[in-house]
């Protein structure tokens, strides 16, 4: 052996040394390249500027129209008027079977989706309370409707998950309402009647009795 290390003099070739390290570089390289585009997977960890998402669901294909209703401490309240109202977003509402459609390549397609999410963006401690609310019932049977909360930061966790079943035109129920601490955990759930319809009713009357 001599000065240049493991490498016998009599197999010493400068061109294949420089090439191997070239290769090594390069591979290194491609290595940070690939943590940069895909990083770490960490169980249930999202990107997102929400804390917590509230999902409601009833039957695909459904033509009647359900409405989502939120509360948040502060007394604002998101729905199909007011989308939205401090952290609160309405960011779907659904109309059933109501100009419920999508457009793909110039076609429009009937979407048999029957959902509404609202996002809370920002943490304000206290009390939220989520509604659901039968608008317009086209059938004689009832509805089932499905309730989902997830806290979103730091990971995904579902907080919440109900069906309740809303029974004819006007119905109204609380699916929940839970309280979070000035941390964004939840503290309490509890599923205590409160009509957020009452609260939003000057609304519908200044926009023209409710109409959508």
């Amino acid at each position: 052996m001599d000065s240049f290390g493991n490498y016998p003099r009599e197999k010493f070739d400068p061109f294949s040394v420089m090439l191997f390290k070239g290769l090594q570089v390069v591979a290194f390289l491609f290595f940070i390249a690939l943590l940069a585009m895909n990083p770490e997977a960490k169980s249930g960890k999202i990107d997102t500027k929400a804390e917590f998402i509230i999902t409601m669901g009833w039957p695909d294909s459904h033509p009647d129209d359900i409405d989502l209703y939120v509360e948040d401490p502060l007394g604002n309240i998101v729905w199909y008027h007011e989308r939205e109202a401090g952290f609160l977003t309405l960011d779907r509402d659904d109309r059933g079977g109501l100009n419920n459609s999508i457009t793909v390549n110039g076609r429009k397609i009937n979407s048999p989706i029957r959902q509404e999410t609202v996002s809370v963006r920002g943490i304000v401690a206290g009390e939220y309370t989520v509604n659901v609310h039968y608008y317009l019932a086209t059938q004689l049977t009832p509805v089932p409707v499905s309730v989902k909360i997830e806290k979103v930061n730091p990971t995904v966790e579902v907080v919440y998950y109900d069906t309740l079943t809303l029974n004819k035109q006007n119905d109204e129920k609380t699916a929940t309402r839970f309280k979070i601490d000035e941390k964004g955990d939840v503290i309490d759930v509890n599923q205590r009647f409160k009509s957020l319809i009452q609260l939003t009713r000057s609304v519908r009357r200044t926009n023209a009795g409710g109409a959508k």
